[in-house]
C-alpha cells in the first residue's frame, strides 16, 4: 500500500455519523449493530436508522437496549428498530442469534467490546478480550454469512482501535496461558484480530459481494473504558499527544466517532472497497513508530490473516 493509493472523502475527524449519511437511502436494508446500548454504538444504529434502514441492535441488558431503541425510533422517525440480546463471550449465544436470523443482511457492524478488563477467562478459558472483541464476532460473520451472501453487495464493518498498535497477534500464547496478562497488550491483540479478519474475509467472501473494513473510530468517553481510570486516560492523552508533537488530544463525540462506521457500512464514497483500514472517514497510511495513528504493517499482512481464520475456527470448533 502506498500514499497515493489511499482511499479520501469529504469527510474528516469532525464529521458526524449523520452527517457522512446525509444524503444516503436505506429504505429497504437491513442492520445489525452489535453492542448498541451505549457509545459509538447508538450513534451508529442512529443514523443507519435515520437514513432508512432496519435495524437490528444486539444488546446484553434488554432493558437498557429497549431505552436506547425507544429514543432512536422517537429521534428518526423510524419504527423499525428492534432489539435481540447477545453475548458475544458466549459462543451458545452467538449461535442463537445466527440461527434466529431470517432473511438477506445488508450491514452488519462488530461494534460491541471490551477494553483492558481485568484478567478474566469465558468458561472456555478463553481470554475475555480476545473472546468477545474477536472471536465472538467472528462466529457471529461467518455465521450470517449466507445471509450476507444473500443480500447482493452486502458490507461488514470491524470495529477496531489505534491501540492494535500495541500488538500483534501472538499465536503462540493468545490466552496469555503462559506470558504475564497485561491488559492493553490483550486489547492490542483483539483489535489486530479485528483488522486481520477484515483482510481475509475479503479474500475468502469476495465471490459473495462482501466487503468487509476495520476502522479506528477515535478517541470517545463512552462506557468502553469502564475498567480504565481517569488516572490513566490522561496518561494515554498526554502520551499521544507527546508522541505527535501536538498540545492534547481531543476527545470525539459519540456522534462523531460512529462517523466512519457509518462511512463503511452505508456510504456509496466507498462502494467496491474491502479489506482497508480506516480512520476519520478515510483510508489510514502506514503506522509510523512513535505516533498512534495508522495501520500497523502486521495488521494487514496476509498469511497472520490467513492463520488466524484457522485458528479461530479451531478455537470455535474445540
Amino acid at each position: 500500500m502506498t500514499v497515493s493509493t489511499l482511499i479520501t472523502t469529504p469527510f474528516s475527524a469532525t464529521s458526524t455519523a449523520a452527517e457522512v449519511l446525509a444524503d444516503v437511502d436505506l429504505s429497504g436494508r437491513r442492520a445489525v449493530v452489535t453492542g448498541a446500548s451505549s457509545g459509538i454504538g447508538v450513534e451508529t444504529a442512529r443514523a443507519l436508522a435515520g437514513a432508512g434502514a432496519q435495524v437490528t441492535i444486539t444488546v446484553r441488558d434488554l432493558d437498557a437496549g429497549a431505552r436506547v431503541a425507544a429514543d432512536i425510533t422517537a429521534s428518526t422517525g423510524n419504527e423499525q428498530v428492534t432489539i435481540v440480546p447477545l453475548d458475544l463471550a458466549q459462543p451458545a449465544s452467538v449461535a442463537a442469534f445466527v440461527n434466529g436470523w431470517e432473511g438477506p443482511l445488508h450491514i452488519l457492524v462488530n461494534n460491541a467490546g471490551v477494553m483492558a478488563s481485568p484478567e478474566t477467562r469465558t468458561p472456555q478459558g478463553w481470554e475475555l478480550q480476545f473472546a468477545t472483541n474477536h472471536l465472538g464476532h467472528f462466529a457471529l460473520a461467518t455465521g450470517l454469512r449466507p445471509a450476507l451472501a444473500a443480500a447482493g453487495g452486502a458490507r461488514v464493518v470491524s470495529v477496531s482501535s489505534s491501540a492494535h498498535v500495541r500488538s500483534d497477534v501472538v499465536f503462540d500464547d493468545i490466552h496469555f496461558l503462559e506470558r504475564p496478562y497485561e491488559p492493553w497488550s490483550a486489547y492490542g491483540q483483539s483489535k489486530t484480530a479485528n483488522v486481520l479478519f477484515a483482510v481475509e474475509a475479503t479474500r475468502r467472501w469476495a465471490d459473495d459481494g462482501i466487503a468487509v473494513n476495520a476502522l479506528m473510530p477515535g478517541g470517545i468517553r463512552t462506557k468502553l473504558q469502564r475498567h480504565v481510570t481517569d488516572a490513566e486516560l490522561d496518561r494515554l492523552r498526554a502520551q499521544r499527544a507527546g508522541s505527535t508533537g501536538g498540545g492534547g488530544i481531543s476527545w470525539k463525540t459519540p456522534e462523531q466517532g460512529a462517523s466512519t462506521s457509518v462511512l463503511l457500512a452505508a456510504s456509496p464514497l466507498v462502494d467496491g472497497v474491502s479489506g482497508r483500514y480506516f480512520q476519520d472517514c478515510n483510508e489510514a497510511g502506514p503506522h509510523q513508530p512513535g505516533i498512534r495513528t495508522g495501520v500497523a504493517d502486521y495488521a494487514l499482512d496476509p498469511r497472520s490473516a490467513a492463520r488466524l481464520w484457522d485458528v479461530s475456527l479451531a478455537t470455535l470448533a474445540g
